[in-house]
């Protein structure tokens, strides 16, 4: 599966963060109040220099025990306070921030419920889980810890710088000697970061689906011995996401060396001009000690600069990987008031029905072209034709897991596209060639294909027209957990539950792809007598391959070069139509074996 990666054009990570605020605006009062709480937290600590100042000014220079000590407990009152204040922060933002990840990621998975198969054909799963998880962790982390501090961290700055050109001017302007080189420096860092940060996502997408497809596919893997194979690809991608976590611990190291240094020097020249100037009387040793306080205090504020930048940038990055899948159109709905009230007892027809796959080269030829197409009211269609010649294309077409490219396709007379998807999925079910089985029980698993609305007399009945009543021999019978993909079961069990899962819910409309071709002869020829009885009632379009799937239907249509060539009985068309003829004798002859 190809990777999806976006665009790598220039944005503004302000612009993509802003597109937080819909999740955030429900616990906005809890994060602003926990941001007010956060720099009333920190500039509490800009107050301790000014009690250093009084009490060396004051008591120490004056030998006074009693004010020392009064001094020393303000210092502890004010340690204090800031502790309580920046613990009651993090309380405050704990349980929102959870609540805003979960909102997103639940907002993910239902809109990936909703995306058409085709976006799905177009991007890897592991690119679409890793936003599901990686992403939103970054988001969140952001909105705990970067979001909160830059601006702490920038009022703190504002305040702390103030203070020390209040205390002295010139030392205050030495102080502020590196502000336009780190300012500079913090400018390129973000761009040349925010590229590197979007590579190293994508990357973790593209090992994340390796890993996933090995793990799936690990009896092929090992069934044909290519465990050194795919452990090499692992290697190449985890090296390359290797190598870009390395660009990116350089770039912060190179950033973060800017921030500390250059400050680092600033605080030495001003402590030696202000020993001078205390030596020389220009100055008084309390005013000396509260301004080098308060320079250090700062320091925490200014080198946390390149790791908040680097992580604003990361969560910038995850939020547009986000909405790169959230800004994908859905599957269209429909206003079920605006439809006319469709004739009854037309069955299921399509009306020169053309399909292109949306991602096809300009000018390639449809995969579909004009297929017109009638299955009467309680009539079984076989669908007959050579490999890629658009059977399945064609089946997938009536529940709208694809849109046609042109024409339209009627259900007892009503455009599929003039009622919502929930509504005709559940009169059209549906059984594919590959079935997909789920991780819980046997009984869950059928009955999805009821909507709801089945019982365990509904569950027997579909086991045993799918000639599934091996479920009972089962550790705990309908109640077993089929495992991963379904995996633990044999290829024939999983589409025999797959066909139960279809039938269960006995839908108006039956679409099936080729639902016996993994059962034995015996199995076979039992699932098809009772599905017979099933298809009494209902209106069905089968995919076969097989003459006995075919007997099954009352009529069958041949389909060649993505066009219906020929429909009629089984017999007539082995009489009249030559291809028919050859697509039969092959599987004749095969059974004959």
């Amino acid at each position: 599966m190809p990777t999806t990666h976006a665009p790598t054009e220039d944005r503004s990570a302000v612009r993509t963060l802003l597109r937080l605020w819909p999740y955030v605006r429900p616990v906005r009062v809890r994060l602003f109040t926990a941001a007010a709480i956060a720099v009333v937290a920190s500039c509490t600590g800009l107050v301790i220099p000014l009690v250093l100042k009084w009490m060396v000014d004051g008591p120490v220079a004056d030998r006074d025990s009693a004010g020392v000590w009064l001094g020393a407990l303000c210092l502890l009152l004010l340690g204090a306070a800031e502790a309580v204040l920046f613990g009651l922060r993090r309380w405050l933002v704990a349980r929102p921030l959870s609540h805003v990840e979960a909102e997103m990621r639940a907002d993910l998975y239902r809109h990936l419920q909703r995306l058409p198969v085709a976006f799905h054909d177009r991007w890897a799963s592991g690119q679409l889980l890793s936003r599901g998880t990686t992403d939103l962790m970054l988001v969140r982390m952001f909105l705990a810890f970067p979001l909160t501090f830059l601006l702490v961290n920038g009022v703190t700055i504002l305040v702390g710088v103030t203070i020390m050109l209040l205390q002295d001017g010139i030392l205050g302007l030495v102080i502020l000697g590196p502000a336009i080189p780190v300012v500079v420096m913090c400018v390129i860092f973000e761009n040349r970061y925010a590229r590197v940060a979007r590579s190293a996502q994508d990357q973790v997408g593209d090992l994340t689906t390796v890993v996933e497809e090995s793990v799936l596919g690990v009896r092929i893997i090992k069934g044909f011995g290519r465990h050194r194979s795919q452990a090499r690809a692992f290697r190449e991608l985890s090296s390359t996401l290797r190598g870009t976590e390395l660009h990116k611990a350089r770039l912060l190291a190179t950033i973060w060396a800017v921030i500390v240094t250059l400050p680092e020097l600033a605080i030495g020249a001003a402590l030696v001009l202000g020993t001078v100037r205390v030596a020389d009387g220009e100055l008084s040793a309390g005013t000396l000690v509260a301004f080098l306080s308060t320079a250090l205090a700062l320091r925490w504020p200014v080198d946390s600069i390149g790791f908040l930048l680097a992580m604003s940038q990361e969560a910038a990055t995850a939020t547009e990987r986000y909405f790169e899948v959230m800004d994908a159109e859905p599957e269209s709905s429909t206003d079920t008031e605006e439809r006319a009230a469709a004739p009854g007892g037309d069955g299921l027809r399509f009306h020169g029905v053309t399909f292109r796959y949306p991602d096809a080269e300009p000018g390639s030829p449809p995969v579909l072209d004009r297929v017109d197409l009638h299955i009467r009211p309680g009539e079984s269609m076989a669908l007959v034709g050579a490999t890629g010649s658009g059977k399945t294309t064609l089946t997938a077409l009536v529940p709208r897991l694809h849109e046609v490219t042109s024409g339209r396709i009627t259900l007892d007379g009503e455009d599929i596209t003039a009622m919502p998807r929930e509504e005709l999925r559940a009169r059209v079910a549906v059984a594919f060639e590959e079935p997909t089985l789920f991780s819980a029980s046997v009984g869950e698993n059928v009955l999805m294909g009821a909507g709801g609305h089945a019982d365990d007399g509904d569950l027997e009945r579909a086991l045993a027209v799918a000639q599934a009543e091996f479920v009972h021999a089962l550790p705990q019978g309908t109640r077993t957990q089929v495992g991963e993909q379904g995996l633990s079961l044999s290829g024939g069990q999983r589409q025999r539950l797959a066909l139960a899962r279809a039938v269960v819910g006995r839908p108006r409309f039956l679409v099936l792809d080729d639902p016996l071709s993994a059962l034995d002869v015996h199995t076979e020829a039992a699932v098809e007598a009772a599905l017979r009885r099933v298809l009494a009632d209902t209106t069905a379009l089968i995919v076969a391959h097989r003459p006995s799937t075919v007997l099954l239907a009352d009529r069958v249509a041949l389909l060649s070069g993505g066009r219906v060539t020929a429909v009629g009985t089984h017999h007539e068309l082995l009489r009249t139509n030559a291809e028919y003829a050859h697509l039969m004798s092959g599987d004749q002859e095969a059974d004959r074996r």
